[in-house]
């Protein structure tokens, strides 16, 4: 396979210069002549506002190179048009969500390599409130894929998300493996994963620490036309979150099903395994073994108040789905609350 590397396109990799357009001419370049490696290579930081995925195209960030997202809400071309996001982060002017790295309906993609992805959040703090930053709106994601199939994120050290870092939203067959999202634990709204509307995602070996949920499974009402979330499993994760390790539901308006989370170690959180239905989506075949779980009461400005285990069903509005078949198995937890199952 090809590789188009990205200064033999224009970028200069001094970390000042907006690389954006250069590494989507290698990206356009890789897709047209029908797929290849778009290099970002070691030794320099290349500083960079929206890009966007194309088919049968792997984006590498060598070991040694630095992606970087733009500090500058105008250098994120890439508005999704997207409505009232649940997030409830849009740009009030539109109704888009920024994003740094984005692609839509494109197959046979990849995020890969062991070089790092600077989402810019700490340029996207108003104000240090003490346990939790006030930020602006109108903030990126640093990963917003839209129903893409045999998607591929793998290696990459992922840090200072301004939102969530990696959201999928319609995406099928999905690899995620032994990536690391380090970002402020002080910065709301900065997810790791989000899973919305996926079907068939092996996320596996994965450390992150984030403010907000580490890893999120949804079905968001921004695109009730991409279905259900189902047929998830979540393994040998390490995983810290001034909010919820790991949660199905919030914003999910939708069936979720099938869902698998085995061998992961849960630390210093603020809630640790949620099942979590307030709308009028179905949940169920939810199962959760051999995992350890510690969780510490932080602040009531986030989700939780240090439950290790945590499942509720209650209408946040008019009406509310079913929860069926969920499991908790070999369970290990040491917390400052005891277990929540409520409606």
């Amino acid at each position: 396979m090809p590789t188009f590397d990205i200064r033999e396109h224009g970028a200069t990799g001094d970390g000042t210069t907006n690389d954006a357009a250069a590494i989507q001419s290698a990206i356009d370049a890789a897709h047209a002549g029908g797929g290849g490696t778009v290099l970002v290579p070691a030794g320099a930081t290349f500083l960079t506002g929206s890009i966007e995925l194309r088919s049968n195209v792997e984006l590498h960030v060598e070991r040694g190179a630095v992606l970087a997202g733009s500090g500058d809400p105008a250098a994120y071309t890439a508005r999704l048009e997207v409505g009232a996001l649940s997030a409830g982060v849009v740009n009030a002017e539109n109704d888009s969500a920024l994003a740094l790295i984005t692609a839509n309906g494109a197959t046979n993609i990849a995020i890969t390599g062991a070089g790092r992805i600077d989402g810019a959040g700490r340029a996207f703090i108003a104000e240090d409130l003490g346990t939790i930053y006030r930020c602006p709106n109108q903030r990126p994601f640093t990963v917003f894929l839209i129903g893409c199939t045999r998607v591929t994120i793998r290696d990459v050290l992922f840090t200072d998300a301004a939102l969530w870092c990696v959201r999928l939203s319609g995406c099928e067959d999905v690899v995620i493996h032994a990536i690391t999202i380090d970002s402020d634990l002080k910065y709301p709204n900065a997810d790791g994963i989000d899973l919305d509307r996926c079907r068939r995602v092996r996320i596996s070996d994965c450390e992150i620490s984030c403010g907000d949920d580490a890893i999120s499974l949804k079905t968001c009402e921004e695109f009730p036309d991409l279905g259900p979330t189902e047929d998830i499993t979540i393994t040998n994760c390490t995983l810290q979150s001034t909010s919820s390790a790991v949660v199905v539901g919030v914003d999910a308006i939708a069936d979720i099903r099938n869902v698998v989370v085995s061998n992961c170690v849960i630390r210093s959180s603020h809630r640790g395994l949620a099942v979590n239905l307030g709308q009028e989506g179905n949940f169920e075949n939810i199962l959760f073994s051999d995992c350890i779980v510690e969780t510490r009461h932080f602040d009531r400005g986030w989700w939780g108040h240090g439950e290790p285990i945590y499942v509720n069903v209650g209408a946040w509005h008019d009406a509310v789905g079913r929860l069926r078949n969920v499991r908790f198995r070999n369970i290990l937890c040491r917390s400052e609350n005891g277990a929540y199952i409520g409606s």
